[in-house]
């Protein structure tokens, strides 16, 4: 029988808490209560797009929003298309590249965004009120070191198109 307090059962049991935790974030109930509680009609995606959108500065090419958000290019242009249409975002030229466009988040996207956050922020700060700031800070350091595992792994992977592949 193995130790309980070994690091691979540690891992074992953390990896059935994300699994659990990724779950229950991803259902569309979940987004929905969140989304009402902000006062707003955005999808899930449409959102996790923006924000992507936003941590590049508010202003990005569509294949660089794909490769952020681990998607193929034509996924994210008829994202945009949808968000252009609720004014959540623009297309502008791209100045060094007449060929390409760049999106932008508008005022209002950001409006969206910011409202979003609150919501779920407040959420989270409920849910975890009983712990301190040294406890929050190991949990972000140890999730931020996994988020960056999956994305290089995710870049090292060749891509492959068609589902038959």
């Amino acid at each position: 029988m193995s130790d309980p307090a070994s690091p691979e059962d540690s891992t074992a049991a953390l990896q059935r808490v994300l699994a659990t935790l990724s779950y229950l974030l991803t259902r569309s109930r979940a987004h929905e209560r969140q989304a009402s509680q902000a006062g707003i009609t955005a999808g899930r995606s449409d959102l996790h797009l923006l924000m992507a959108l936003e941590d590049s500065g508010g202003v990005s090419r569509v294949g660089d929003l794909a490769v952020q958000l681990m998607v193929e290019p034509p996924h994210v242009t008829r994202q945009i298309s949808q968000l252009e249409a609720q004014d959540l975002v623009e297309r502008t030229p791209d100045a060094s590249d007449r060929r390409a466009r760049r999106v932008a988040i508008t005022p209002h996207g950001k409006a969206v965004l910011a409202s979003f956050r609150a919501a779920r922020l407040a959420e989270l700060r409920q849910a975890l009120s009983d712990f301190d700031d040294a406890d929050l800070d190991v949990t972000k350091a140890v999730l931020l070191r996994l988020v960056d595992y999956v994305r290089d792994k995710h870049l090292e992977e060749p891509r492959v198109r068609g589902r038959g592949a």
